[in-house]
C-alpha cells in the first residue's frame, strides 16, 4: 500500500528552497555531503516532526530529505515561529538513511499509513510514526493505540531499530524509561 505523505505547509517548503539557494546557508551548515553534492538538490518527502511529551504529542516542525540524484545527502528542518514557518537547519547523519529504510519498509505493508516522525527527547530517540488515519491533519492528532512506531537507528539500548511496534505496546515502555527514577532516600 502506498504511504499517504501529507503536504508540507507552503511557507515551510519555501523556507527550505530559499536556504538551499543560499550559498551562505549551505556553506555554514557543516554538512559535508550537502557541500559535496554534484548537481541540483531538491527537498523531498516532507514529514511532520512531533515531539512526545508524556503521552501527548505536539508538532515541532517539518523535515525534508534533501536529494541529489538517486540518494538523500542531508535533511532540512523547519520550525514554527511567531511569524510562521521558517528554515531551522540542515543536517546529516544516520537518521537520514534510517528514515529512508523505515519508509521503504512501510511502503510494503498491507495497510495505508500517513508517515510522521516522532521525537522522544528524553531517550534521544526518533521513530517513524505510521498514523492509521491517512486523511488526518498532519499537524494535529495524538497517537492512536493501533498506530505503528518504527524506531530509527540508532535506537536506545534494548529497543530494536526498524522493528514496527503498536503504539499501545511501545508507549508504556518509552514513558517508563523517560520517567526519572526517585532519588535515593526520597519517598516513592
Amino acid at each position: 500500500m502506498p504511504l499517504h505523505v501529507p503536504p508540507a505547509p507552503a511557507p515551510a517548503l519555501r523556507s527550505v528552497l530559499t536556504a538551499l539557494a543560499s550559498p551562505t546557508a549551505v556553506r555554514e551548515a557543516r554538512t559535508p555531503s550537502l557541500l559535496r553534492a554534484q548537481g541540483p538538490v531538491t527537498p523531498e518527502l516532507p514529514l511532520p516532526v512531533h515531539v512526545l511529551d508524556g503521552t501527548a504529542t505536539r508538532l515541532a516542525g517539518w523535515r525534508f530529505l534533501i536529494r541529489c540524484g538517486e540518494r538523500s545527502v542531508a535533511a532540512a528542518e523547519t520550525m514554527l515561529t511567531p511569524d510562521g514557518w521558517a528554515f531551522s537547519h540542515f543536517f546529516e547523519g544516520p537518521y537520514i538513511a534510517s528514515t529512508e529504510r523505515a519508509l521503504r519498509q512501510a511502503e510494503v505493508m498491507q495497510q495505508p499509513y500517513q508517515p510522521r516522525l516522532l521525537s522522544i527527547p528524553g531517550l534521544y530517540m526518533l521513530a517513524l510514526w505510521l498514523h492509521g488515519d491517512c486523511a488526518a491533519d498532519a499537524a494535529a492528532g495524538d497517537l492512536a493505540a493501533t498506530d505503528l512506531l518504527v524506531p530509527l537507528a540508532p535506537a536506545p539500548p534494548g529497543i530494536a531499530a526498524h522493528r514496527p511496534h503498536r503504539a499501545a505496546e511501545l508507549l508504556p515502555v518509552l514513558t517508563h524509561r523517560v520517567t526519572p527514577a526517585p532519588l535515593l532516600g526520597s519517598p516513592a
